[in-house]
């Protein structure tokens, strides 16, 4: 399953990023939509699985929850925006991994795109940085990967200047 995964929109989005998710089959939005239109923009490419952040407005707080939790062939994933420093998670996450075992955990919020293994949690923790142009990064990111008999393979890391 080939997945796209951005996070930190603020309401941005444009025909780049359109174009590289153009061959997934589903698309994932780790937090700060900023605006519906941004999922509007992605839903005609495939199915968008989105949480909502903590600049979201009420209207995204009513249409994406807090965080996923699902399955994609056979590795279980969690989703939320604020997870807290890598492996110094804060407690309801904590709480969420203890629960679920996800082997992934995606989030967002840091406008720093960082891809690592957990051991202590026994998962891959994955954020895709910021696509937006608001906030402190001078590279706008997104991630593009593939999920196979529970494993993730051929990341692919889309970088551009946040300059438009």
């Amino acid at each position: 399953m080939r997945i796209g995964l951005l996070s930190d929109t603020h309401g941005y989005i444009d025909d780049k990023a359109v174009s590289f998710f153009q061959d997934c089959e589903e698309i994932w939005h780790a937090g700060d939509i900023g605006l519906n239109s941004v999922l509007d923009a992605l839903s005609p490419i495939c199915p968008v699985k989105a949480v909502f952040g903590n600049i979201d407005d009420k209207l995204t707080r009513l249409s994406c929850p807090e965080y996923l939790v699902m399955e994609r062939e056979g590795l279980k994933i969690l989703m939320i925006h604020i997870a807290g420093p890598f492996a110094k998670y804060y407690g309801n996450v904590r709480k969420l991994i203890l629960e679920h075992k996800p082997g992934m955990l995606v989030c967002g919020h840091s406008h720093i795109l960082k891809i690592s293994y957990d051991q202590s949690f026994s998962l891959l923790y994955v954020n895709p940085g910021a696509y937006g142009i608001q906030g402190f990064h001078q590279v706008r990111t997104a991630l593009r990967f593939e999920i196979l008999n529970c494993a993730v393979k051929n990341m692919e890391i889309y970088e551009i200047s946040r300059s438009l």
